[in-house]
């Protein structure tokens, strides 16, 4: 029997009201979601943007990386994707005809300043204001992220990630940023997933930039958390305070099971935890890092040099609203008997199989995969392991708001003889998840929008375009759009803020 480990059982105020379930007047079958909460979609830059060497952009590690043969399936590179560049117009249009009322994308940091030092590009600035004012007149709220993961090469050249002064040029960044589009955009956040750029990334390598140090992991997540403060910092300092500007950070938050109730297994899960969640939860919400995770890695870093006086006050800046992306629960148990160890697990986040572990300091951890359905990803599919996350945030952090940032499945989806993409596998786990939100709701999870993975499909990082998450189907010779079968349901939810009490 799986038992939940109790760390994952367990479950500064914004200005905005805080939405709560309204009951409907009479039994209508619907689960309703509060009045005001915001529904979207996301995207990423490297993934649909294209146009890679145009208008001054320069080589992200992303470019770097998939150029060099063997590191993406089928040779695949961002530098078309899916031509978003140019077809922005198109895309809002679209976004419009599907009536979402929020889009989260991000910049492209090499775009609008190529070496990651000095003055920006106006011709990349440009790209997102005509973006921007785009969204805003198809009556669509922008939702900017700074960082998924792009870094620009010079930066990676010069250190990365595991350089403290990374993240000293993120908050010069951002400062850029939020020069260029404060008018317009009240909605930032600041760094996508830390924990696949810092662990896949620089632990096991199955991301850009591709290094294997987890060592250089660990710094690179302390970093990550430092960039974090400084642009948060920066934000505050140059978004009118009469804007009323959310700023947030997004978290793949892993939900984290043992397998058994066995001592071994419980601790293995709050191994995971500590590396996995608490490495960024702690410092941010809480102002320090775990005296369990600084004691599992002693033997990597030492910490007490890495954090430098004054990192964990700048670290700990209040945020408006915590992103969460959910994609699967994860399922680990110690590290004897069947099973991936950490080293072999390509589930979850880890986008690849690499003989180095993505969770420094919990190498010899097994993961293990539930029965039941899977994606496309090999990913289980388990609704209920975003309504225990939710309620976990909810416990611990009692009235902090959050937004579901990404949630979403690939599937193997295909255009029929008649033009269509039907995807009923879709359509079911997305309204299993959101049952799972708005149960969370009613329980008290102080939850405010929630964002489709993703729009459109896209370049699937190192799995290329094998994998299909969108909404909408791009053909990618053509570079047709074809709205989903999920596209068309979701249109639905949105229009009638609620999803039915049974499944589709």
């Amino acid at each position: 029997m799986t038992a939940v480990h109790p760390l994952a059982a367990t479950a500064e105020t914004t200005a905005l009201p805080r939405p709560r379930v309204q009951p409907s007047g009479a039994d209508d079958g619907l689960l309703h979601f509060p009045t005001g909460f915001l529904w979207g979609a996301a995207t990423a830059a490297y993934q649909i943007e294209g146009a890679a060497a145009e208008d001054g952009r320069t080589p992200s590690i992303w470019d770097t990386y998939s150029h060099t043969p063997g590191r993406v399936r089928n040779g695949d590179t961002g530098d078309i994707a899916a031509d978003h560049y140019h077809r922005y117009r198109d895309d809002v249009a679209l976004m419009a005809e599907l009536g979402l009322k929020a889009y989260r994308f991000s910049v492209s940091w090499p775009r609008v300043q190529p070496t990651g030092r000095g003055p920006a590009v106006e011709r990349g600035l440009d790209f997102y204001r005509r973006l921007t004012d785009e969204l805003l007149g198809a009556g669509i709220t922008p939702v900017a992220t700074l960082y998924h993961w792009d870094l620009p090469q010079e930066l990676e050249d010069a250190g990365g990630w595991p350089a403290r002064d990374t993240a000293e040029r993120f908050g010069e960044y951002a400062a850029i940023m939020a020069d260029a589009l404060g008018d317009r955009v009240r909605y930032w956040t600041t760094l996508n997933e830390p924990w696949c750029s810092a662990y896949l990334g620089y632990g096991s390598g199955v991301h850009a930039p591709g290094r294997t140090d987890p060592a250089h992991a660990l710094q690179a997540a302390h970093h990550l958390n430092l960039g974090h403060g400084r642009a948060v910092a920066a934000l505050r300092a140059a978004l009118p305070a009469s804007a009323d500007p959310q700023l947030s950070i997004t978290l793949n938050l892993h939900q984290v099971r043992a397998l058994s109730d066995s001592a071994a297994d419980v601790e293995a899960a709050r191994r995971i935890d500590a590396i996995g969640n608490r490495v960024f939860l702690g410092p941010i919400l809480d102002g320090e890092y775990p005296a369990d995770l600084r004691q599992d890695t002693a033997h990597l870093v030492d910490w007490d040099s890495l954090v430098q006086p004054g990192d964990l006050a700048a670290v700990s800046a209040p945020i408006d609203l915590l992103g969460i992306n959910y994609y699967a629960p994860t399922l680990v148990s110690a590290g004897t008997g069947t099973g991936a160890s950490a080293a072999e697990n390509a589930r979850n986040d880890a986008h690849g199989i690499s003989d180095h572990s993505p969770w420094p300091g919990a190498e010899d951890v097994l993961f293990h995969q539930p029965p039941g359905q899977r994606t496309a990803m090999n990913w289980s599919i388990d609704a209920s392991g975003l309504h225990d996350l939710l309620a976990r945030i909810a416990a611990e952090h009692p009235g902090l708001p959050m937004m579901i940032t990404e949630n979403g499945a690939a599937f193997d989806d295909y255009v029929n003889p008649e033009g269509e993409v039907r995807d009923p596998e879709r359509i079911g786990y997305l309204h299993g998840h959101l049952a799972a939100v708005h149960a969370a709701i009613a329980g008290g999870a102080d939850v405010r929008g929630y964002f489709l993975w993703s729009l459109m499909d896209n370049f699937e990082w190192a799995y290329g375009y094998g994998k299909r998450f969108g909404a909408v189907y791009v053909d990618y010779p053509t570079q047709r759009r074809i709205p989903k079968s999920s596209a068309r349901w979701y249109t639905e939810t949105i229009r009638r803020n609620a999803v039915s009490r049974s499944a589709p």
